[in-house]
């Protein structure tokens, strides 16, 4: 089950250098995470300031 970004993102892109595999980019202003390439890890969700990231 691949992590998600929720519309409290502040594309303040903390999320996108902790992530193992690169499964985030920016996307219409904000983050997004590829359900595709996400491993469940949660390294992203644990920096993100506005806990904008949540498991899907």
């Amino acid at each position: 089950m691949a992590y998600k970004v929720t519309d409290a993102c502040v594309n303040c892109g903390a999320c996108e250098g902790e992530c193992p595999v690169s499964a985030i980019s920016e996307k219409n202003d904000a983050r997004w995470i590829d359900p595709a390439a996400c491993i469940d890890c949660g390294s992203c969700a644990s920096v993100c300031p506005t806990e904008a990231i949540v498991a899907n």
